[in-house]
């Protein structure tokens, strides 16, 4: 009986190490994952490129909410600027059938005064990963890799994932002007949903790969 008890104790504590050694290793990735989307939400990576792609989100009976609406703004700017001689706004329906947000967001670009041939729309994508492969299949029809992605800072590092993932060449351009931004503790919210869709999608291509 003794040794049976001590060939249980002995296990019972190589789990609790291997258990207190997975949660230093859990800290140390989650902290550091943070910390790299922080970093990348604070850089503007802006460069002449082949199109500008502005990711969709909510819209309201074919207005933009006021989060897309920054997004837009913002990827209006930058043509203007002359970035890149093409804007591709990106979102299928969503909750509501008789409107996309890709097509949300070409008319309201079309509204600000960019011309509807220089606009280019992807309304299928039910998810960013949805999107940008359908954005890719776009762009690259048209031997075109090179772009700047426009979204909530929170959103970039992600993106740029997705993108190189998908044969792209990315750079990151953030809003400043979202209303997610001015609210820090729902900004926080969104960065460590972020931590766990980084995981999921390099979880997911991983096993892709392998399989």
């Amino acid at each position: 009986m003794p040794a049976k008890r001590s060939w249980w104790r002995r296990g019972f504590e190589l789990t609790r190490n291997l258990m207190a050694l997975l949660g230093v290793f859990t800290t140390v990735y989650v902290v550091g994952l943070t910390l790299i989307i922080f970093w990348q939400a604070e850089r503007d990576e802006a460069q002449p490129v082949d199109a500008i792609v502005v990711l969709g989100t909510a819209q309201y009976n074919g207005r933009p909410s006021a989060v897309l609406r920054a997004r837009l703004d913002h990827a209006i700017n930058l043509y203007s600027q002359g970035v890149a001689p093409v804007l591709v706004t990106t979102g299928g329906a969503g909750r509501d059938p008789r409107f996309t947000e890709g097509g949300v967001g070409r008319a309201y670009a079309i509204s600000r005064g960019v011309p509807a041939e220089a606009i280019l729309s992807e309304e299928d994508g039910a998810s960013s990963w949805e999107s940008l492969q359908n954005v890719a299949a776009l762009l690259q029809a048209h031997g075109w890799r090179r772009i700047v992605l426009v979204s909530d800072p929170f959103h970039m590092t992600r993106l740029k994932l997705m993108a190189l993932d998908l044969g792209l060449e990315p750079s990151a351009s953030p809003t400043r002007t979202s209303p997610i931004s001015r609210r820090p503790a729902t900004e926080m919210f969104y960065v460590l949903r972020e931590v766990a869709g980084v995981t999921v999608f390099g979880l997911t291509q991983a096993a892709a790969n392998i399989l």
